[in-house]
């Protein structure tokens, strides 16, 4: 008799929600930044752990995976640390310049790292829910103000920066283009 080995977890098929094409600006700002998430997601659907796991080009440790938690530990600093002021632990990096979020990223940890990716944009979005785009964040770290605003436009940024890495990561991995 044969082994049998597990199947691998496989992440999930999503639906993107297109951003508005109208509308106020915080309204703008949330689909815009929502659209980048499920760029992410859609870019990992369909994809083993392994395949999330896979890096780039030696010696990059770039990979989906990777880049889902560094995503996971982007939007928890920047809107439940900073803007929500939630005294919690980075997830991943114990310092700035740890790169463990994507040296960590490994098939056995995907689907709980795709997990804690979900879940942290839920709370994400709770913690600045109620925050005006005016409000003001003084960063302790960096010894200067920033407004919420702000926080959304570099999370826009950062995801558009990332989305593009995830579409060269997912081309080399299945042959996907686009989307």
């Amino acid at each position: 008799m044969g082994i049998i080995c597990p199947m691998s977890w496989t992440a999930p098929a999503i639906t993107r929600v297109d951003e508005p094409l109208t509308g106020g600006e915080r309204e703008s700002l949330d689909g815009f930044l929502n659209w980048y998430r499920g760029t992410m997601l859609f870019k990992c659907s369909g994809l083993t752990a392994e395949q999330l796991a896979e890096r780039a080009i030696p010696p990059s440790n770039l990979s989906l995976l990777g880049l889902i938690r560094h995503l996971s530990e982007v939007e928890r600093g920047w809107f439940r640390r900073r803007a929500g002021a939630q005294e919690i632990e980075r997830l991943y990096t114990p310092d700035s310049n740890s790169d463990a979020d994507f040296d960590a990223a490994t098939a056995a940890v995907a689907e709980a790292d795709y997990a804690t990716y979900v879940a942290e944009l839920d709370l994400c979005r709770a913690a600045v829910a109620e925050h005006e785009l005016e409000e003001r964040i003084f960063l302790t770290d960096r010894q200067f103000e920033v407004s919420v605003r702000w926080i959304y436009l570099h999370l826009i940024e950062e995801y558009a920066r990332h989305c593009g890495h995830a579409d060269l990561l997912r081309e080399r991995i299945d042959g996907t283009r686009g989307s």
